[in-house]
């Protein structure tokens, strides 16, 4: 329970796809850039089903999915990726308890440090990590794109 209404986190269902792909389209406007392949939500979600599903959530409230998470764990560090709330859903602690569930299921697997990547240009969203504990590291963060994908 969140404020004065009901909230559940679960891992995510295949039946959760389309709300999640809505979802996602609204809160994240780079995946609306048809020339980023690699950005195609259905292939996101497919990715993750392909690797640790158990570690893709999604808060439900009124049965209707409000926000997702999905994080990674591969033995040295954690990843959290994909934390969205729906726009009229925001700022009543969704995004904090879903950030909160994810660690907590990345602790449980013995995970001792959690990463993530904000947009350079996302302040907002720096923020909001910020006021949960997370600081930037002194890092570069380098990427490659592999395969066919550019």
């Amino acid at each position: 329970m969140i404020g004065a209404y009901s909230l559940s986190i679960r891992a995510f269902d295949a039946a959760d796809t389309d709300a999640v792909v809505a979802l996602w389209l609204d809160a994240f406007p780079e995946y609306k850039d048809t020339s980023k392949p690699q950005r195609d939500p259905h292939l996101s979600i497919a990715n993750k089903l392909a690797t640790q599903p158990e570690l893709f959530f999604v808060a439900v409230r009124d049965g209707r999915v409000v926000g997702t998470v999905m994080a990674g764990y591969d033995g040295h560090r954690g990843w959290l990726y994909s934390l969205a709330v729906d726009l009229a859903e925001r700022r009543r602690g969704i995004g904090a308890a879903l950030v909160r569930h994810a660690e907590s299921a990345l602790t449980r697997r013995g995970c001792p440090k959690v990463n993530l990547q904000v947009l350079s240009a996302k302040a907002d969203v720096r923020a909001f990590y910020e006021s949960l504990g997370y600081r930037a590291d002194e890092v570069i963060s380098l990427g490659k794109r592999l395969g066919s994908v550019a």
